[in-house]
């Protein structure tokens, strides 16, 4: 399993404050997964990564390949959109964390070389070409300001509590 941990000079004391004024952090947990999740899903159909930058395109012999398979194709990562779907997020008191369980999710955001998973009974090598790396795990500028502006909601009706 891979990890990416985000802590921003940003993020971190407005927890910090959240957690002070509310206690249990959980319900924040989840709004923050379920943004996360979501937003992860919409840069996946759009076919951007995290920074906003376009996938890597398909190669042509890829592009060749779902041509004789009879495969149509969108975006990178998105040839039937089932990839989207195993996006996914636990979140507890602590800490809230998404990803994908599928199995090519590790490959896709961190690429992998011609062969490198060896060769397959017929001698060809596995995967039979490079595959860049198409990063669609992270966090955005504009994910981090939705996650401030759902903190700042969150202190905001803790304060309002208060009065």
């Amino acid at each position: 399993m891979s990890t990416i941990e985000y802590n921003t000079d940003t993020l971190d004391p407005l927890l910090a404050a959240v957690a002070a004024a509310i206690g249990d952090m959980s319900p924040i947990m989840q709004d923050i997964g379920e943004l996360l999740v979501q937003s992860s899903q919409d840069r996946m159909r759009d076919g951007e990564q995290p920074d906003g930058t376009p996938f890597a395109p398909r190669s042509q012999t890829t592009l060749d390949r779902y041509a004789m398979l009879g495969l149509t194709f969108g975006a990178p990562l998105n040839v039937s959109g089932d990839m989207r779907n195993t996006l996914f997020y636990d979140a507890d008191q602590d800490s809230a964390e998404f990803g994908s369980n599928a199995i090519q999710a590790a490959v896709m955001q961190f690429g992998a070389a011609k062969g490198a998973f060896g060769k397959a009974s017929n001698g060809a090598s596995i995967p039979w070409g490079a595959i860049p790396a198409r990063p669609f795990i992270g966090m955005s500028d504009e994910d981090q300001d939705n996650i401030v502006a759902e903190l700042s909601e969150w202190l905001e009706e803790a304060a309002q509590q208060r009065d």
